[in-house]
Order: structure tokens, then C-alpha cells, then sequence
């Protein structure tokens, strides 16, 4: 199973669909807890739908239940939060949420994991991504930007 990752920052709309386009996704998994923020830009939820569908012949899925929680994102984002104290709170989010047999796996195949930070890094999609390559086993991650 294949399962890719991206982040809209940092890039054109021309560089986020071409990349999504030449990947082999088959539809955009969108893990933000906030997808409709003006911050969003071309990636707010409704546009962001008709670009995938008109531009990549893709689908557009939205599953907050893949995203943090707010208190999680404000502490880590607004507060200062340390990354390490983040990473662990959301593994055990996900853990709690059990995740890994709630999400269908036909939905996150072929799909391509969608966040806002620039890099997989210091960013929620990659923790997802490996919490269900560990859980699923049979899981090929690739991060796009």
C-alpha cells in the first residue's frame, strides 16, 4: 500500500498540483483540523476539491479524525510547545482514537496524506503515516514536500 504526504506551504499552486499530479495519488486525504482558514488559500476545503478533480482527476477526502486536537495544535503552535511533548500526545490521540481500525484502508491507499507545514518533519501527516505503517505493516511512505 502506498501512501504519499504533502504540505501546501511554501509552494504555488502550480508546484502543489503538478507534484500531486505526476505522484500516482489517487485522492487527497486532508488531515487538518482547519481546512476552511483564509491561511488555507487555494487549499481551503471547497476549492481545493474542484482543483483536484479539474486539474489531477483526483478525489478530495477530509478526515479531521486524523487531525489533532485544537488545545493540542494551540499549546504546540501558539504557546511554544515543545515538539517531543507534541509528538507524544498526538501518538497517544491516535492510539485513543484506534485509528488504524476506524479508518478504512481504501481510503488511505493510494492517498496522499495533506497538511499545512512545508516539511514531514516536525509535521502530524508523518506521524500518521508511520503510526499506520506500524499498525498496518504493509505501508510505503513517500513524502512529496
Amino acid at each position: 500500500m502506498r501512501v504519499f504526504t504533502i504540505g501546501f506551504t511554501k509552494k504555488t499552486a502550480r508546484q502543489f498540483f503538478e507534484v500531486l499530479r505526476r505522484s500516482g495519488a489517487r485522492r487527497v486525504v486532508d488531515v487538518r483540523l482547519n481546512n476552511v482558514s483564509q491561511l488555507a488559500g487555494f487549499t481551503k476545503k471547497d476549492d481545493l476539491a474542484y482543483f483536484l478533480k479539474e486539474i489531477c482527476g483526483m478525489e478530495y477526502v477530509h478526515l479531521p479524525e486524523l487531525a489533532p486536537t485544537q488545545g493540542m495544535l494551540d499549546e504546540y503552535k501558539k504557546e511554544g510547545g515543545d515538539w517531543r511533548t507534541y509528538e507524544t500526545r498526538f501518538l497517544e490521540l491516535m492510539q485513543q482514537r484506534h485509528i488504524e481500525e476506524t479508518i478504512p484502508r481504501e481510503v488511505v491507499m493510494d492517498g496522499c496524506l495533506l497538511c499545512s507545514e512545508d516539511k514531514p518533519h516536525h509535521c502530524h501527516r508523518r506521524l500518521v503515516a508511520e503510526y499506520l505503517k506500524q499498525h498496518w505493516g504493509d505501508v510505503d511512505i513517500a513524502h512529496l514536500g
